[in-house]
């Protein structure tokens, strides 16, 4: 079945006319319904047009926020070519890699950035095209706001089959190792959009205000398309600044947001310090990482009952299960305990647990998390091999151990590859992290093994504090001792100013692993 967006977002642009659409804060840019269709009409027409971008051809953005949006998916849909997605702070050799695999046509890139990619682009072969206005020409870069100035904002008549074309790439970071590059359908991203419908907790409604400041190349995308559909805002910062989230939540009466852990427990910090008005608040999505249930109670408290978390990942691009806002309360033992679940399973989704040798297990058994769902990728791109390892019987083997229990509730444990194997005891870091996230000094830490002669892996943790608190090594390792039990405790405790974080401020374990194994062979990923 085919689908010509331009029609789809024409009828929207009628419907919604005047209503925000899109609000950049710091290029202080906002866009109606009806200005952001015709915007998103010239894009595609100039990649049709002067850009020569055609069925089988590919175009990279290495954008900001800001800029991104421009190019989002009406953009995607309006036009043949594929785009690609990347993480703007991936390092050069990194943009080069993923360049080289997928060979864009064209890439659109931050004009700050030329300093650093120029010479690469043209040496790759690929147009260049700056987003912001540069000082001077640039020979063989082309002005983002020239060609939109030049090309037309009619509707064309481009129908994509919502199956079988593929209409993004995304390139998947590396928590556990290197990445790879998923495809996607038009029907993976309407897909993602109506998970976000059929959990009618999370609120999505024409009154939705979504602020974006985690990539919209990751994860927040997932509030991106649900809100957009229903006549609400996207709202895009660029960058990680608490400071500003909380000034722009507050002055342009943001509804919904997605932060990670780590960055909640901060602003739980700030609004303690001093308060702000937060009342337009109606949903706080958090996902990426697991939550401490005690610091959730603390932001329940402070925040009030606005909090919801999402399970998903770059394969299966929806949101595959929801602990809704109803269930974050501590009221009872069985309460308490589904506040350290990733939620119910969306309806329409089949989400199964196996044992190594693929055997479906019973509640309540841990095994590798299995997911069937529309919005399951397409494969991933030039790389047969990690398909075929990755898929089964229309399955994605997501590499994540966990189980259900008897009320439907998902729990994930852990990656497959960061279990620690230490004297043949399995220890799942996810729940030595939230176990030392209890403590009050705590902001954030990463559970590793380290090589042991005798044991194989011992726990280690590397853990930064909370500005201004103190904690001993001995402390932290008896809470976690008596929470878990003395294997399960970190053997020896760092603490360190900071960790490395991914995009969307997700701890990269792999980064702090790799620091102690340079002269061992690791047994486990």
């Amino acid at each position: 079945m085919k689908l010509n967006f331009c029609r789809v977002m024409r009828q929207l642009a009628l419907r919604h006319g005047d209503r925000e659409a899109i609000v950049n804060v710091e290029r202080n840019r906002r866009y109606s319904f009806a200005e952001y269709h015709r915007l998103t009409n010239r894009v595609a027409n100039a990649l049709r047009g002067a850009l020569g971008v055609a069925r089988g051809d590919r175009f990279m953005m290495i954008l900001e926020n800001d800029n991104l949006c421009l190019l989002q998916f009406p953009t995607f849909f309006k036009q043949e070519g594929t785009a690609a997605l990347t993480n703007l702070r991936d390092s050069a050799e990194e943009h080069r890699r993923q360049i080289e695999l997928i060979r864009p046509k064209v890439v659109f890139i931050e004009s700050r950035l030329l300093a650093s990619h120029l010479a690469m682009l043209r040496e790759q072969g690929c147009g260049v095209v700056a987003m912001d206005p540069l000082e001077s020409p640039v020979d063989g870069v082309l002005a983002f706001w020239d060609l939109v100035a030049a090309a037309s904002d009619e509707d064309n008549e481009v129908a994509l089959d919502q199956h079988d074309h593929t209409v993004l790439l995304r390139f998947i970071g590396g928590t556990t190792g290197r990445g790879k590059c998923a495809m996607y359908s038009v029907d993976n991203m309407m897909g993602s959009r109506d998970g976000a419908y059929v959990n009618p907790e999370l609120g999505f409604d024409g009154r939705t205000r979504f602020l974006h400041v985690a990539p919209l190349s990751h994860g927040t995308q997932l509030g991106f398309y649900p809100s957009f559909f229903v006549g609400g805002t996207n709202l895009t910062l660029n960058a990680l600044d608490l400071e500003l989230w909380s000034r722009t939540a507050e002055a342009e009466r943001v509804t919904h947001s997605f932060l990670v852990p780590t960055a909640l427990y901060r602003l739980l910090d700030l609004q303690k310090a001093a308060a702000r008005n937060f009342s337009s608040l109606r949903t706080l999505l958090y996902g990426a990482a697991p939550m401490s249930p005690t610091r959730l109670n603390e932001l329940v408290e402070c925040f009030g009952p606005i909090f919801a978390q999402g399970y998903a990942s770059t394969e299966a691009a929806m949101f595959v299960s929801v602990l809704d806002k109803s269930e974050h309360r501590a009221d009872s033992p069985k309460a308490l305990q589904r506040l350290s679940s990733a939620g119910r399973v969306t309806p329409g989704v089949e989400v199964f647990v196996t044992d190594g040798a693929g055997r479906q297990l019973p509640p309540g058994r841990t095994g590798e998390i299995r997911i069937r769902c529309r919005s399951l990728i397409q494969g991933y791109y030039a790389n047969p091999e990690s398909t075929a390892a990755e898929f089964e019987d229309g399955a994605w083997k997501s590499g994540d151990l966990g189980y259900l229990d008897d009320d439907g509730f998902l729990y994930i444990v852990d990656r497959l590859k960061d279990m620690i194997i230490s004297g043949g005891f399995n220890v799942y870091a996810v729940e030595v992290e939230a176990a030392l996230a209890a403590h009050p000094a705590v902001l954030m830490s990463a559970v590793v093994g380290v090589p042991h002669a005798d044991w194989g892996e011992a726990v280690h943790a590397e853990v930064v504090l909370r500005q201004g608190a103190s904690a001993g090594p001995e402390e932290l390792a008896a809470l976690v001792k008596a929470r878990l039990g003395s294997h399960k405790a970190p053997k020896t405790i760092r603490f360190v100013d900071a960790l490395p974080l991914s995009a969307v401020g997700k701890v990269l374990r792999r980064q702090v692993r790799e620091k102690y194994w340079h002269d061992f062979r690791r047994q486990v990923g």
